[in-house]
């Protein structure tokens, strides 16, 4: 059991670090620190986009419209956090 809690605390770390990462580049291409026309910048923010793009789509939609603020990326941490937090306590049990 300690094994499977350990590896899904991996895959969350790896999905939080990629929400990071996205949201990173996504404010450096806002403020024209990088541009999307770069082919490097746009294969990865690509890529991480068909990455989470699954997990992010269902929260934006039950999420109320917030303009050009998307709070999805904290509901999906929090989320995970939280779901982290449940496994470790019915692994002790």
């Amino acid at each position: 059991m300690l094994m499977i809690l350990q590896i899904l605390s991996l895959l969350v770390n790896v999905i939080v670090m990629l929400v990071i990462v996205q949201f990173i580049i996504s404010l450096l291409v806002m403020f024209n620190v990088v541009s999307m026309q770069n082919p490097a910048v746009s294969a990865i923010y690509s890529s991480f986009d068909m990455i989470l793009a699954p997990l992010l789509n269902p929260i934006r939609k039950m999420m109320p419209d917030t303009g050009a603020i998307d709070l999805s990326p904290l509901v999906l941490i929090i989320g995970l956090q939280v779901l982290m937090i449940v496994i470790g306590n019915l692994a002790v049990y």
